[in-house]
């Protein structure tokens, strides 16, 4: 699901729900929120990768269901729907289609991370 702005660009956070919800932050937390996706992200999308080039459903059942946890944070509904795909097929064993779908959840999380880049200047004094 994409959301659209003001100046018709799609998005993939929910800026208005993102700016609800943190609005009540302190703003170094959200920065520090932003920070530590931004560095661990690239990590948590190989671990996903290694998990189904080893076929370790287990794995991938956990670490797809670390990464929806997190995306959550940012009301991202695309990428965190890509992860719960994933999540689901480690816990049926089912290894059809992972390669597209880890291929939509890297491209839609690279875009959520850029993104987060932006309204990380939002919350810097």
């Amino acid at each position: 699901m994409l959301i659209t702005t003001k100046q018709n660009k799609m998005t993939i956070i929910d800026e208005k729900a993102f700016m609800e919800t943190f609005q009540y932050f302190d703003k170094s937390i959200v920065v520090e929120i932003i920070d530590i996706f931004i560095q661990e992200y690239p990590d948590r999308i190989a671990s996903i990768s290694k998990d189904i080039e080893s076929k370790d459903f287990a794995r991938l059942k956990f670490d797809a269901h670390s990464l929806k946890g997190v995306i959550s944070n940012f009301f991202a509904a695309q990428p965190q729907q890509y992860a719960r795909e994933l999540e689901l097929k480690g816990a049926s064993k089912d290894g059809e289609g992972l390669p597209e779908l880890l291929e939509n959840l890297s491209r839609t999380t690279k875009t959520l991370t850029e993104e987060l880049i932006m309204m990380r200047q939002r919350f810097v004094s």
